[in-house]
């Protein structure tokens, strides 16, 4: 059943978003770290363009160790975690944060300063409406495995349907137009309100909660992204 999520959300406006939407142009090859369970660029079968190789290179790590000792560094608390188990004052704890515990390996990803905007614009989004420290857990992780936490515009033949932003949502099914779901602040939104909808969401593991909103065919892909997720909620809440 399709649910128009465009009847009660208010309009956003979108116009600073969608400069930073990621569109074909610049990470065709992209398109299968959306879908791929592991933070490994899918292979391509013939040469993308050269912003899809940056794209793909910080998404899987490549642009920090190939980086000069003077630049800014991509690797962060956000992707290395906590040095110790307490955390920061005013900050929500790992027991808040991950209260089931995590599900099986877990992986990570360096963060650039479009993925870091973005990681807010969820929490800020998760405060909004409601839904609190571990919703916002659960809306991060599943950004991390939908886009890595990249706007993503259409990425032409690489694309999943018509999916695409931050949660890889689908305007056929209802959940916006192209230009509303490429919209951080909106996509988040629609997440978290279709999330307070799955009875007892506060209650069930981070891949169950994800996947009843997202319906994907990875549906245990979720949960490797948990202990990241907790790490930026936590440091950016």
């Amino acid at each position: 059943m399709k649910v128009d999520f465009t009847r009660w959300l208010p309009a956003i406006a979108k116009d600073s978003y969608r400069k930073t939407a990621l569109s074909v142009a610049g990470v065709a090859a992209l398109g299968g770290l959306a879908l791929a369970p592991t933070a490994t660029a899918a292979p391509v079968t013939s040469g993308p363009h050269q912003g899809a190789v940056a794209a793909i290179d910080l998404a899987t790590g490549k642009a920090a160790s190939s980086a000069k000792q003077d630049d800014q560094p991509v690797e962060s608390g956000l992707t290395t975690g906590s040095a110790t188990g307490k955390p920061p004052a005013g900050k929500p704890s790992r027991a808040q944060l991950i209260p089931h515990g995590i599900e099986g390996a877990q992986s990570r990803v360096p963060l650039d300063d479009a993925q870091l905007a973005n990681a807010r614009a969820i929490v800020d989004a998760a405060k909004k409406t409601g839904v609190g420290d571990r919703g916002a857990v659960i809306g991060v992780a599943t950004s991390l495995q939908e886009s890595k936490l990249y706007n993503l515009g259409h990425l032409g033949a690489y694309n999943d349907h018509d999916s695409q932003g931050l949660f890889q949502q689908r305007p056929s099914s209802g959940w916006g137009t192209p230009d509303q779901i490429t919209n951080p602040e909106y996509a988040a939104t629609a997440f978290f309100t279709a999330l307070k909808n799955v009875g007892g969401w506060q209650n069930l593991p981070l891949t169950a909660a994800a996947q009843t909103v997202q319906v994907s065919a990875f549906p245990y892909a979720y949960a490797q992204w948990e202990e990241q997720a907790a790490d930026i909620v936590q440091q950016l809440w």
